[in-house]
């Protein structure tokens, strides 16, 4: 039997004229094995590819119509401490009131998310190479929307609030939010509240756009599927989890 194999596999050989490293780097391929290891301008490259499509797909998720305002994971709530607020205002027939308040906040945070692209891009541009090994290597699976947040939250927060600050102003909800948080505030033993709901607005707009964000690098790092380049598999591909 040893034999017929031997032989079996001498004739491919001949037939296909290939050398027996040509034949098994075939097979290797075929069957999806991938261990060429990666350089620093390899993982560099990688993970910035990484970030911009996590980016792509995160923005594009959460700025069309209900992107915030219809997912459950990121819909910006009428702020838990201020729940006793949120039931006192529903109880004196105002209940509209808050559900316009949360509406308009979420569509504010939709409309405002298209701002978040090149702000990401420019921070992406200045990853160092020691950042990307790091990155890469790293067990953690947000870790670069993680960098990411750390190094563009402010720019966003500027570049968001405006846009948000003229939605909800339009509603009347900025004055009235300032007001009634306010005199929550001077009720003792209570959590106090941000009094200024454009900030509250924008700064949980921009957690949930990260958080759809590391959504998609998770999937990347995790799923092979997900890894929808040349480069992107063998990095990804090479590292332990």
């Amino acid at each position: 039997m040893k034999t017929k194999a031997v032989l079996f596999l001498a004739a491919l050989l001949l037939l296909s004229n290939l050398s027996f490293g040509q034949f098994f780097k075939n097979l290797e391929k075929s069957a999806g094995i991938n261990n060429a290891p990666f350089s620093q301008d390899d993982a560099a490259n990688a993970i910035k590819e990484a970030l911009t499509n996590g980016i792509k797909k995160g923005v594009d998720k959460v700025s069309v119509a209900n992107g915030y305002f219809g997912n459950p994971a990121i819909k910006i709530p009428f702020p838990p401490e201020a729940s006793k607020v949120e039931s006192a205002l529903r109880g004196m027939g105002m209940g509209s009131t808050v559900d316009k308040v949360v509406e308009t906040s979420n569509h504010a945070a939709e409309n405002a998310a298209t701002k978040a692209t090149p702000i990401f891009i420019d921070a992406i541009k200045k990853l160092t190479i020691t950042d990307a090994i790091n990155l890469v290597n790293t067990k953690q699976q947000d870790a670069a929307t993680q960098f990411l947040k750390k190094n563009t939250t402010e720019a966003l927060v500027v570049a968001f609030k405006p846009s948000i600050k003229d939605a909800l102003d339009k509603i009347g909800a900025t004055q009235l939010w300032s007001d009634l948080m306010n005199e929550y505030n001077k009720i003792p033993f209570h959590g106090k509240v941000n009094t200024d709901l454009p900030d509250y607005v924008t700064r949980k707009a921009i957690d949930g756009l990260f958080y759809m964000i590391a959504k998609e690098e998770a999937a990347i790092r995790q799923d092979p599927a997900m890894r929808t380049s040349a480069l992107l598999q063998k990095v990804f591909g090479n590292i332990k989890l």
